[in-house]
């Protein structure tokens, strides 16, 4: 078995003694390649935290983090900037695509930073687009576009490099529930087909549906975990009783 992401004990404490607050306290994940996991929990639980860790925006307090087998902790500098360039995705909320850019500038940033031929890069722009359903808005600006069809470029410019993570925050929070769906059934086809693994944190119990296995936070531990077993809707229901369980109405928590 193949493990993409490992932790050990992992913690994260902000302020100094005293005035200290702990928002991981003891995380311990492993993440098969190949894996679409869903993180849920309330306000405040620690998940962004978590996905700032994982996706090393942020370091650990204490505790210990493997990306396919090596200490993140020992990763630093040009190293660092290789690995998130390499090895990691990000899709935003807010999208942050560049207004003065077109499309397929857009989706073809990650590339074009680094040294490769220009053809190669456009014939895999124009592949990635059409595979999430906006090879025709190319040549358009983000302003031209609906929320969903931003957030697919998003998507699009996170596979450029052909990541082993894509690391997503929120992605259907700033769309409606059309463009949520259209979203959701891209990444969804994005980890079947390329077998990306995709880490996502949402609020929406619709959302986390999509995934493969949902864990859910609580006061900075890991509370449960559900796995997929039948339909989506099936799991959607377990996914709202588990947040009811976890204290008071799902809406509120999630």
């Amino acid at each position: 078995m193949s493990f993409v992401i490992e932790t050990e004990n992992l913690k994260k404490v902000y302020g100094s003694k005293g005035m200290s607050s702990t928002v991981l306290d003891g995380i311990n994940l492993k993440i098969e390649e190949g894996e679409f996991l869903g993180i849920m929990g309330p306000s405040g639980a620690g998940k962004t935290t978590l996905l700032n860790i994982l996706s090393t925006i942020d370091r650990q307090t204490s505790g210990k983090y493997y990306f396919q087998g090596k200490d993140m902790a020992k990763v630093k500098g040009k190293e660092l900037a290789l690995f998130r360039k390499n090895k990691i995705g990000f899709i935003f909320q807010d999208f942050n695509l560049l207004d003065t850019m077109t499309v397929q500038d857009n989706i073809a940033l990650p590339l074009a930073l680094g040294k490769v031929n220009h053809r190669e890069i456009i014939n895999k722009v124009e592949k990635i687009a059409e595979f999430l359903g906006i090879k025709d808005h190319l040549n358009k600006y983000p302003y031209q576009l609906s929320g969903g069809q931003k957030q697919r470029t998003a998507a699009a410019r996170a596979l450029m490099t052909s990541p082993s993570v894509i690391f997503a925050d929120e992605p259907t929070g700033a769309l409606d529930s059309k463009s949520s769906s259209e979203l959701l059934q891209c990444l969804s086809n994005m980890n079947e087909k390329y077998n990306t693994t995709i880490i996502m944190v949402t609020h929406d119990a619709f959302a986390a549906s999509y995934c493969r296995r949902i864990m859910f936070i609580k006061d900075g531990k890991i509370h449960a975990k559900l796995d997929k077993d039948k339909s989506r809707k099936e799991f959607f229901k377990r996914i709202m009783d588990m947040a009811t369980s976890m204290g008071g109405d799902a809406d509120e928590l999630f």
